[in-house]
């Protein structure tokens, strides 16, 4: 489906306005809805409407989206199929990727970045709360709006139940879901991942804002995936040349990125509240800029 085919057709009340993007399995417009305003809306491809496990996918991350609602998780509105077209209705976030604001703008001030983490944090919080595990975290899958300095979750796609069986798995034994620079290394046994899978995620996302580099060097899939299985990451003070951070900062965001789930932090707010607190002592003169979204269970 060329993505200029829908503009201008109304689907489920959401006139097409804007072709905005694609993945590989959804086509993404800007809309405008009478009463919601502004929207996201993605169509499934016409050719998998009819690959049944396609469209379990695209359900279930309208369903998952659906359960959770936090002020840092993009809101779903609505879902379904309306002439022969799966859609999902999202909120419009204003702003950006995540990794497109970092391509731009280089690596980010430990203050920002403790932010942004402890925003994500929230919103994970709340999701493994409703019993959801995102899998697949990643600055492509954060929107962020500099003018605001706020940062919002999005695309369940992958994400799976807590207390899903075996039975119900849509990725066959043996591979892996996920974007791999960004997996934890259970994740590539293709087992069922817990809540710690998104805080080596989220930890790996916070080395990559604070160095504009990666825990790990390798550059087939391949190597990368032999080094996640077998190495330990690459310090965070040795990551980028003249770039050093308090050694709180360091042990901390090291400390999410253990191998060892035994080792690794619990839990995502563990690891954020760890995070905000390190750069608060490395900054004490702005320690006022965190909200404290933890504590008060809100942004």
């Amino acid at each position: 489906m060329n993505g200029d085919t829908l503009v201008g057709r109304t689907v489920a009340g959401y006139r097409l306005q804007r072709y905005v993007g694609e993945g590989g399995t959804a086509t993404v417009y800007r809309a405008e809805h009478p009463e919601r305003g502004l929207a996201a809306v993605k169509i499934l491809r016409s050719r998998l409407a009819g690959d049944p496990v396609a469209v379990k996918r695209f359900l279930r991350e309208a369903e998952y989206g659906a359960r959770v609602s936090h002020p840092h998780i993009v809101r779903t509105y609505d879902y379904g199929q309306v002439d022969g077209f799966h859609y999902l209705a999202l909120e419009w976030a204003e702003g950006e990727p995540l990794g497109d604001f970092v391509t731009r703008s280089g690596h980010l001030a430990p203050a920002l970045v403790a932010k942004i983490v402890e925003q994500i944090g929230a919103a994970l919080t709340a999701a493994h709360h409703a019993g959801i595990i995102h899998r697949d975290l990643k600055p492509a899958n954060i929107m962020y709006n500099p003018a605001e300095q706020s940062a919002k979750l999005l695309d369940f796609g992958i994400a799976r139940d807590a207390d899903q069986s075996p039975e119900e798995r849509l990725t066959r034994a043996g591979f892996f879901v996920g974007t791999l620079q960004y997996v934890a290394p259970e994740t590539l046994s293709g087992e069922l991942v817990k809540e710690q899978a998104d805080v080596y995620s989220l930890a790996t996302i916070t080395y990559y804002l604070l160095t504009c580099s990666l825990p790990f060097t390798g550059k087939s899939p391949r190597e990368l995936f032999q080094q996640l299985l077998t190495q330990p990451p690459v310090p965070l003070n040795e990551a980028r040349k003249g770039l050093r951070f308090a050694p709180a900062v360091e042990a901390t965001v090291m400390h999410g990125l253990q191998r060892d789930r035994a080792k690794r932090c619990k839990t995502v707010a563990e690891f954020a509240e760890a995070f905000c607190a390190a750069v608060r002592e490395e900054t004490p003169k702005r320690g006022g800029f965190l909200s404290g979204l933890f504590r008060k269970g809100g942004a």
